[in-house]
């Protein structure tokens, strides 16, 4: 048996320098310490942030005192202004890269086009983007979707930061038939990428891939997608006690691969399970 872990996999720049500017909060300050959400889609660290004392907030609301860190997804300019009011101290953990597609939604509604972001409405650094659109961006998730929107003079169409890219592709050709003058922006940042061709690359080597991840992460979820197109026999783990026998039956090389919030080590926690079940097996053999 062969384990290969995807070249490109697990913590990414923004998340890595948004815990850390948690934990250095942390250290720095004595008061309550809080993020507005959870910080990175990742129970495991998540977990390891509240044994520190830096707690998880859903609304701005919820924060009465101290310090709140802005995780890397961002959010809209009105949270922002909601915070202040309610003289919290802010840090903002937004990604770079995020901060760079908030600027170019708000420079393209100040232009008076209509701004497309591809990318899962929901999502908090979708949510974040529509609020600097001014009231002119519209979220979706799909090419037929886009086909459903009504034809327009100008337009532009960029990403959410961890979309899929051939997805992106898919909706970008689509807003051509009903755009006159459509700019398109590839927003997707270089570490989705490298990720998504890592992991697709992968896909295609190994007998069975583990996505490792927590299920709400949308750049973790998007692997999954990519690597299941190519591999039937893709598993999205949470961690590595979800690996069971059935999951290895008959496959000769494994394949693990990780989000940009999954952690080193639950990474090589995958791996330590997967050489355990092969022991066994190899032991009842």
């Amino acid at each position: 048996m062969e384990i290969i872990i995807a070249e490109d996999c697990g913590l990414c720049y923004g998340v890595r320098r948004a815990l850390t500017m948690a934990q250095r909060t942390r250290r720095q300050k004595s008061g309550a310490i809080s993020t507005l959400g959870d910080l990175i889609h990742n129970p495991r660290v998540i977990a390891d942030l509240e044994a520190r004392g830096i707690a998880s907030a859903p609304t701005p609301e919820a924060i009465r005192e101290g310090t709140v860190v802005i995780r890397s997804h961002g959010v809209s300019p009105a949270l922002y202004r909601r915070l202040e009011r309610r003289r919290i101290h802010i840090v903002d953990a937004t990604c770079p890269t995020v901060k760079k597609i908030q600027q170019l939604v708000e420079s393209l509604a100040r232009e008076g086009r209509e701004v497309v972001i591809v990318g899962d409405r929901r999502h908090p650094e979708t949510q974040g983007l529509l609020g600097y659109s001014r009231g002119r961006g519209v979220a979706i998730e799909t090419e037929e979707e886009a086909r459903a929107l009504p034809a327009r003079k100008t337009r532009a169409v960029l990403a959410q930061s961890t979309e899929d890219l051939s997805r992106f592709q898919k909706v970008a050709a689509a807003l051509v038939e009903k755009t006159k003058e459509l700019r398109v922006y590839n927003t997707i940042c270089d570490s989705t990428r490298t990720r998504q061709r890592s992991t697709s690359e992968l896909a295609g080597r190994v007998d069975t891939l583990f996505i490792v991840g927590g299920k709400t992460s949308s750049n973790t979820a998007k692997l999954y997608e990519i690597s299941r197109r190519i591999q039937p026999r893709t598993y999205f783990i949470e961690n590595a006690k979800q690996i069971t026998p059935a999951m290895l039956r008959g496959a000769e090389t494994i394949g693990i691969s990780g989000g940009a919030s999954t952690p080193p080590e639950a990474i090589q926690e995958a791996v330590q399970a997967v050489q355990r079940s092969f022991s066994r097996n190899s032991a009842r053999e």
